[in-house]
C-alpha cells in the first residue's frame, strides 16, 4: 500500500527519485501513465493489470468509455527505476502534469500519483473541495 506525500525535484534529463518508501512495493518495472486532475498515475505491474482487465470490459458501443480507454493506454509506458531510485518520465507525460521541476509524490492506496508542486498546491487550495462535503458523499458510497 502506498501512503505519504514527498517531495523531490525534476532533474535536466527528466528524472525523478521515487522514494523509498514506494520502491519496494513499486518494483523495477511498473506502468506510468497520464492521471486525472493533471498529475500522472504510477502502478505496479500487478495493479495494472487490475485495472486493464477492468477497462477492456468496458463496452465499445459506449463513447465515453472509449475516450477514457484511449486517454489512459495512449499515456501507459512501461517505467524502470535506475540504481539511484530514479525514473525517467517521458516528455509527453511530463508536458500533460506540467512537471517543470518541483514535484509531489503522493501515495493514494494501490498507486502513487506524481504532481507538479504547483498543480498540487492550486488542488489544495481549490475552495470547491470541501472535505466534510465529500466525506458525506462517502459516506452514501458506505465509507
Amino acid at each position: 500500500m502506498f501512503i505519504g506525500e514527498y517531495q523531490h525535484t525534476v532533474d535536466s534529463k527528466g528524472r525523478l527519485i521515487i522514494p523509498s518508501k514506494f520502491r519496494e512495493n513499486l518494483g523495477l518495472e511498473f506502468i506510468m501513465t497520464k492521471g486525472l486532475d493533471n498529475c500522472l498515475f504510477v502502478y505496479p505491474q500487478e495493479e495494472w493489470k487490475v485495472l486493464e482487465e477492468k477497462l477492456r470490459k468496458l463496452p465499445l458501443t459506449n463513447r465515453d468509455a472509449r475516450a477514457f480507454v484511449r486517454f489512459f493506454f495512449s499515456g501507459a509506458t512501461e517505467c524502470t527505476l535506475d540504481k539511484q531510485g530514479r525514473v525517467l518520465i517521458p516528455n509527453n507525460l511530463r508536458e500533460h502534469a506540467k512537471l517543470m521541476k518541483d514535484a509531489v509524490i503522493i501515495g493514494v492506496a494501490s498507486r502513487i500519483e506524481i504532481w507538479s508542486k504547483e498543480e498540487w498546491d492550486k488542488y489544495n487550495e481549490d475552495d470547491s473541495l470541501s472535505y466534510d462535503s465529500i466525506a458525506e458523499k462517502m459516506a452514501e458510497l458506505g465509507i
